[in-house]
Order: C-alpha cells, then structure tokens, then sequence
C-alpha cells in the first residue's frame, strides 16, 4: 500500500483527510474524518484511481460554507502533496 498522508483541513466540517498517491500520480486511497459522511464518500469514490491533477482540477475552489469546502480541501492536500515532492526532487 502507498504511504498514507494526513492533511487537516481548515474552515470545513471535515477536520482531516487521509489520502494516498501512487508512484504514477493516481490517487489511491482518501477518507474524511468528520463532517457530512455521505459527500464525502461520494467524493473520495469518485476521485479515487484518478490523476492528482484531474482532481486538483476539478475541486479547487469548489466553496460550501465560507470560501471552501471538503472537495476544496481534498485540492489544497494535493496541491500542498505535489508541491512538497517537487521541492524533495530538487534536493536531490
């Protein structure tokens, strides 16, 4: 199984989203903790075994209560993911 990554996400009922990303950039595994339990599923099914940019794509910006959301949220951790293994390629 892929690492699991813990992201916390900010201004959604979701307080965290656990998620995992495969050497090719598909999203393999993602679960919310908290927060409105059939949406989420919904999400995490239907981005699962999906490019990390298609999802990214598709949820930034995505608002519910305030500027964001779970979906949104999902987008941030995978930015945030791609961001820090691009800066760890760098270093090599």
């Amino acid at each position: 199984m892929d690492k699991i990554e813990i992201y916390r996400a900010y201004g959604t009922c979701c307080k965290q989203i656990m998620y995992s990303v495969n050497e090719d950039n598909i999203l393999t595994y993602c679960l919310f903790i908290h927060g409105c339990s059939g949406n989420q599923q919904g999400i995490a099914k239907l981005a699962v075994g999906q490019p990390i940019d298609l999802v990214i794509e598709k949820l930034k910006g995505i608002p519910c209560k305030g500027t964001t959301s779970c979906p949104d949220q999902l987008a941030r951790a995978l930015m945030l993911y791609k961001e820090r293994k691009e800066n760890a390629v760098k270093e090599e």
